[in-house]
Order: C-alpha cells, then structure tokens, then sequence
C-alpha cells in the first residue's frame, strides 16, 4: 500500500544527478519498482544474528520507511495522534513531529500510519487517513499542511484513504477513490496549493467504488503518464493537467461483476511495459507502451491478460523478463514477461502476506505477516535460500540502503545488516 522521486536517465524515469543508489526515496525504492540497485545484503539473520540495531515504536502501521543520506523517515501512531518520525540509520531518533489525530480501525493492518513518506533529498511528504497532506524539512521544520477533506470532500472508506502519493519533478499527485468522490490531484510540492484536478468517471458499484492503490509513473519512451488503479478500471493521465490518455477496462467484467473487488495492489511500470494486478487472485494485465484510449480485454494495446492470479495486497515486481507476484496464502507466483505464461508456483510459507517483496543483489525478499521472511534466488528456477523469522508481525514493505534491509514491523524497526556502518 504503500510512494516517489524517481531513477536516473536511461531507467524510462526521472534523471536526478544526486540520486545516490544508497537513497530509497519511495516505498519501492529508487525507481519505484521494488527493485534495489546491486547491494550487498545478507542472506541469514534472526533477533541475534545480522541485526545491526532494533529501535522500538510507539504504535503499529503499515507504512514503509524512506531513506536519503543518514535519515531515515516512518509515520507511525502514537498515543492518541500520528507522528512523523526522523530516525538516524545508526538507529537514534532525531525528532517527531505531529500529523494529526489517530483514527481507530476494525483491522489491525488499516491505521493511520499505512501511507508511506515520500521524500526528494531535502523535504518530506506525508498523508494521512484524516487528511492531512504534509511538507517538512529534514530539520523538522513543517513547510506547508492542508486538509484534504476539507479541500476535496468527506471521505468514505471502509478501511481509509491510505495511498502514497507520488512525488515527481515539482509536483506531488494525490489520488482519492472512495464511495463520496473520484479525485485525481496534483499540488504544487514547494507550497501545498492545487495545480489541476479532474473528476475520474467510473461506473463502478458497492465497494468496489473504493480502491486503495498507489499511483505510479509510467514513462514509455513515448509519453509520461499518471497511472492510476482502481475502481475497476487503470487510467493514464498526462501530467500537465490530468487528462486522460487512456482507459483500460474488463478488470471487473459486467457478466460476473464482483462488487467487493477493491483494489489495493498497486501497478508497476517499465519503459517496455506496464504491469496492472487486480485482486483476489483475479485478473493481471500487461499494457504496451503508447496506449491510448478505450483498451479492452485483447485490443491492440494489450500484451497480454491473465485470468488468475492477482495478489490481494502485494504488489507485483518485474524484473529481467519475469514477473513475481506474492500471493495469499503464502505462494509465490512466477510469470514469464514477453507471454504471462506461468514459469513456476511454488509455496514460500502459509501465512497472510501483505508487504510487497523487493528484489536486491540478485534476490526476492519476501516477508509474510508473522515475520517469516523468504529470501528466493531471482530466476526461471525456483531456489529458495533461506527463512528467517523475527519476533513481530510486518505489513510493511521492506526498505534496502547502504547493504542494509530495514524492515518495519508493529512494535520496532529493525536494522539488518553489519553492526558497523556507522562505527
């Protein structure tokens, strides 16, 4: 569930000149794809081994932490309010600063730190389930807040708006689906105030109205777009003023429509291809560059569709010509790129699975919510190298920096990796 500065130029992303590959400015990392730059990270840790520092939290979230430089940046609850923190990456707390009020949910997975941070090397960028949108300084310092209920309307959401906006160049996008309105925003990074927004249509009905994916960027070679997922459709916007550029539709087909299909994964894009999971081990779609307009199920624009295997939560990742998606319950499904055609499906561990994996130094890293992580050898051949287990439940997607996996569970952040970065 989990937001975005971008890659560097021959990626299909944003060439940004200090964009260290040490640096994981978004929940999916640098390119924002869930892909690490080559790193050395460790194959084997437990609560005694590999753990270079554990450093306890005020409340449990799902939000992933983002890195630049030695900062390390989470939301997290805390007490009866949300707080930004500012975590040192030798594990010492710098500062906190508040959001806004907490919320409690029925779920222990929905509260208000499941929107990840955002950050551009000098300014972080927060949302939060009551609407704050926020801007500080890596000093603390708060450079702008509003109130996106009150500027866009009421949410109503079962589980809360808790997508992470996207950062890119001067803007930050927001994107609220919910049962009182279909927003898609773009806000001025340095100031807070609005750009553009546009009403997405959508015929949508029950729950279904709802969709708590992340929005992504999607440079073909062609155009840029704004990819944005949900509502039982994916949509690219030109980023200029919000307009649609194309439309792709039957993930929610009319002659068996599921009305709770929510859609929470979030796509993944490559300048070759982009990658839109649905849910509920339903639909995947692979969309070719240049698309434009209406796209149906094997229209021209399309790669390829498959009729199974959506995760529910995980978003897919993509890489070196293979597909990975972690699915419910515990299954790790492997896809050829180029055809959809399934390479392997092999069981990791039984258990729910909510973080997105990453890959680094050749390996998926996938963790389930009791704290079992997974570590595959990347490939057409399935090998798994290890399980390690950590004494907490984890909703968020990892994080990788400096040889280092920093891993977010309920009750700490834990550091994994040689003790000695910082000495």
């Amino acid at each position: 569930m989990i937001r975005f500065a971008w890659a560097l130029v021959g990626t299909g992303f944003l060439g940004v000149g200090d964009l260290r590959a040490d640096n994981w400015p978004n929940w999916r990392g640098p390119d924002n794809n869930g892909v690490a730059r080559p790193d050395k990270l460790p194959i084997l840790w437990s609560e005694s081994k590999n753990l270079a520092w554990k450093l306890p939290l005020p409340g449990k979230a799902g939000s992933t932490p983002v890195l630049w430089g030695d900062r390390l940046f989470l939301t997290s609850p805390k007490n009866n309010d949300v707080v930004l923190l500012c975590i040192r990456t030798d594990g010492k707390l710098l500062w906190e600063r508040p959001l806004a009020k907490a919320v409690t949910f029925k779920k222990d997975e929905a509260n208000e730190g499941l929107a990840s941070p955002s950050t551009d090397g000098k300014h972080v960028y927060t949302l939060v389930y009551s609407g704050a949108v926020a801007c500080h300084g890596f000093d603390g310092r708060e450079v702008w807040k509003f109130d996106a209920q009150e500027r866009y309307g009421t949410f109503d959401i079962l589980h809360g708006v808790h997508n992470t906006p996207l950062l890119y160049e001067d803007r930050l996008y927001l994107v609220l689906l919910h049962a009182n309105g279909h927003w898609v925003i773009a806000v001025d990074k340095a100031t807070g105030k609005e750009v553009w927004k546009i009403d997405r249509k959508s015929d949508a009905v029950g729950v279904s109205r709802e969709a708590y994916s992340s929005p992504c960027l999607w440079n073909d070679g062609e155009q840029k777009s704004l990819v944005v997922l949900g509502c039982d459709y994916a949509t690219g916007h030109r980023l200029g003023n919000g307009s649609e550029i194309w439309r792709l539709g039957d993930l929610n087909p009319k002659a068996k429509y599921n009305p709770t299909l929510q859609l929470i994964s979030s796509p993944v894009a490559t300048p070759t291809m982009l990658l839109v999971p649905t849910a509920k081990g339903e639909t995947v779609v692979a969309v070719k560059p240049g698309a434009r307009g209406r796209i149906r199920a094997g229209g021209p624009f399309e790669l390829w569709r498959t009729r199974k295997g959506a995760p529910d939560v995980p978003s897919p990742l993509l890489h070196d010509g293979l597909v990975y998606l972690a699915r419910e319950p515990g299954l790790l499904h492997c896809l050829d790129a180029k055809t959809g055609r399934e390479i392997y499906l092999r069981r990791l561990h039984a258990d729910r699975y909510c973080a997105s994996p990453i890959l680094a130094a050749g390996r998926l890293y996938v963790i389930a919510r009791d704290g079992t992580m997974s570590v595959v050898k990347s490939g057409r051949d399935f090998e798994l190298l290890a399980a390690n287990t950590l004494d907490d439940n984890f909703t968020a997607s990892p994080a990788v920096s400096n040889g280092r996996l920093y891993l977010r569970g309920f009750r700490s952040l834990y550091a994994i990796g040689e003790a000695s970065k910082e000495r």
